[in-house]
């Protein structure tokens, strides 16, 4: 199960400045861990998740496998892309085809490097990339919807439920609002997500400040983080720059590096977590001494779909989940103890799959 997030953004806002520190920290856990693939504009890297090497500890695991998400560099946008301007269809095209937009703003003053709009205006950038994408949703659902009008005048009732729903999001692109906006019945959200419109994609707004602001943010980000919070949208704060920088340290000097600047941890780190809380997805675990190994699902899964995460015959045998709250593994020190504790649990097909879940799968071959 892959989940990609693009990196989008105006020319010179940073955005390849940050994917090449995360495909730098791709490149660096390849040594650590298994199947890291990386291609000239893809990144795939592990969700950093402590809870992973407390359980790979207590199981004694001889191997650790984090859970993983992709980011895909995206063509940089200019005016007029919804027109083929620039790499217009290019960078359309390949935004139809990931699964959230982890949008890079310009939130730093830098004489030496130019904005392609001569100004320093986030909100503003996050305005006309939104309405190039708003356009190009637009004249793809009326080309759509031209040729459904016949076929639900006929009678035909999936036309006329497909054309319901694209309605729905025309009324609001034409009032200048994003698609994600939509307000859908639980049976319309995989039927609007196969509209593949751009607006329809959970968005995650990356503040790229100078090296100053990192620990604390600026007027910009503060201004951007008012915006999303009116949207419903994410934003974080992030230098690129430094990012870069620690990408290519080595583990034990990066603590003292960050440090100094007032940090806690990689900001690729908060990066990573956001796209990965953006995209609405959790994480189980498998334990024990061959490997502790993270497995992502979405919020809501129930335990055959979890299984079914780790092969499909899991899913189509599934019997029952053998479960335990990771609370419960740590406090018990194993499953041993978690047992002796009376939190060692059975589920059955219903049950819903919590965050921190340690599983293991009965199942019919």
């Amino acid at each position: 199960m892959g989940f990609k997030c693009g990196i989008v953004g105006l020319p010179n806002v940073g955005k390849s400045t940050l994917f090449n520190a995360l495909t730098q920290t791709a490149a660096a856990q390849a040594a650590n861990y298994p199947f890291c693939t990386i291609e000239p504009n893809v990144g795939d890297v592990a969700v950093p998740d402590a809870r992973l090497d407390t359980l790979a500890k207590i199981a004694n695991s001889a191997q650790i496998v984090p859970t993983r998400i992709t980011f895909v560099d995206i063509a940089g946008l200019v005016r007029g892309a919804s027109k083929g301007e620039g790499l217009g269809n290019q960078f359309l095209a390949n935004i139809r085809e990931v699964d959230a937009i982890v949008h890079v703003l310009r939130c730093f003053e830098d004489g030496d490097i130019t904005h392609v709009e001569n100004r320093i205006d986030p909100v503003s950038d996050a305005d006309t990339v939104e309405t190039e994408l708003m356009l190009a949703d637009l004249d793809s659902l009326e080309k759509r919807i031209k040729p459904l009008e016949k076929k639900a005048n006929s009678g035909e009732k999936e036309a006329k439920e497909q054309l319901a729903l694209m309605m729905k999001a025309v009324t609001l692109l034409r009032d200048g609002k994003p698609a994600r906006n939509v307000e859908l019945t639980p049976e319309e959200k995989e039927p609007f997500r196969q509209l593949q419109l751009l607006t329809g994609k959970p968005v995650l707004y990356a503040c790229n400040v100078d090296e100053g602001s990192a620990a604390t943010g600026n007027k910009f980000s503060e201004a951007v983080a008012a915006m999303a919070k009116r949207q419903g949208a994410g934003a974080i704060v992030i230098s690129c720059r430094i990012e870069e920088e620690v990408a290519q340290l080595a583990a034990e000097e990066r603590t003292e590096f960050l440090s100094a600047l007032g940090l806690e941890e990689p900001g690729l780190n908060r990066l990573i977590r956001a796209g990965y809380d953006l995209l609405g997805l959790i994480t189980f675990f498998t334990a024990g001494p061959k490997e502790s190994k993270a497995w992502t699902v979405t919020r809501g899964s129930r335990a055959p779909q979890a299984a079914g995460v780790i092969h499909t015959d899991f899913e189509a045998g599934f019997i029952r989940a053998e479960t335990i709250a990771y609370a419960d593994y740590v406090a018990g020190g194993g499953e041993a103890g978690a047992r002796e504790a009376g939190k060692f649990r059975l589920e059955g097909k219903d049950y819903v799959v919590q965050d921190g879940d340690v599983m293991h799968f009965r199942f019919n071959n």
